[in-house]
C-alpha cells in the first residue's frame, strides 16, 4: 500500500520541522520514496500573520489507514503539537500531517470512512484536499514523478 500525506507548519523553523517529520515518517511508518518541494501559502480556514510551509510525500507501508493515522498523530505530538483545533477552529501549529489518499498494491484508490460514535476519525480520500492549493500543487508534483 501507499499513502499520500500533506504536511504543514507555520511556527518555528518550518522547513526543518517538515524535514524532521518526514524522517520520523520514514522511521515509524514506511519508506518515503518522494517528497515535493516546499510550498508556501497563507493559512487556510483562519487568519494568522504566520505563513505556512507545506509539502506532500508518498509513504509505502503495509500499515492500515487507521494505524497510519495513529502514527502521524504520534509524530505530531513528538514534534510539539498539542491540539488539532481550538474550539473546533483551525489555529497556528508547529506541524500538521494529513492523510490525503491511500492506494492498494495494485494502485487502486482506497476509500473509507471511520467513525468513533458520532465523531469522524478518518475519511479517505481527504474530503477537502481538492480545495487546497497547498495540497494539490505539491501532490501533483510528486504524483507526476511517480507516473514516469
Amino acid at each position: 500500500m501507499y499513502y499520500y500525506l500533506s504536511l504543514g507548519s507555520n511556527l518555528g523553523n518550518r522547513e526543518q520541522v517538515l524535514r524532521d517529520a518526514v524522517q520520523k515518517i520514514e522511521q515509524q511508518i514506511g519508506h518515503v520514496p518522494c517528497c515535493s518541494s516546499f510550498y508556501y501559502s497563507a493559512p487556510w480556514g483562519f487568519q494568522s500573520e504566520h505563513e505556512f510551509c507545506n509539502i506532500c510525500c508518498r509513504v509505502d507501508t503495509e500499515m492500515t489507514p487507521l494505524d497510519v493515522l495513529r502514527a502521524t498523530q504520534s509524530i505530531e505530538r513528538a514534534l510539539g503539537r498539542t491540539h488539532k483545533t481550538i474550539d473546533a477552529c483551525y489555529s497556528d501549529r508547529i506541524i500538521d500531517i494529513d492523510l490525503i489518499q491511500a492506494f492498494d498494491n495494485e494502485g487502486q484508490e482506497i476509500k473509507c470512512r471511520m467513525m468513533n460514535g458520532q465523531e469522524n476519525v478518518l475519511t479517505l480520500p481527504h474530503p477537502l484536499w481538492t480545495q487546497r492549493d497547498f495540497v494539490t500543487v505539491p501532490l501533483k508534483e510528486i504524483s507526476s514523478r511517480n507516473s514516469r
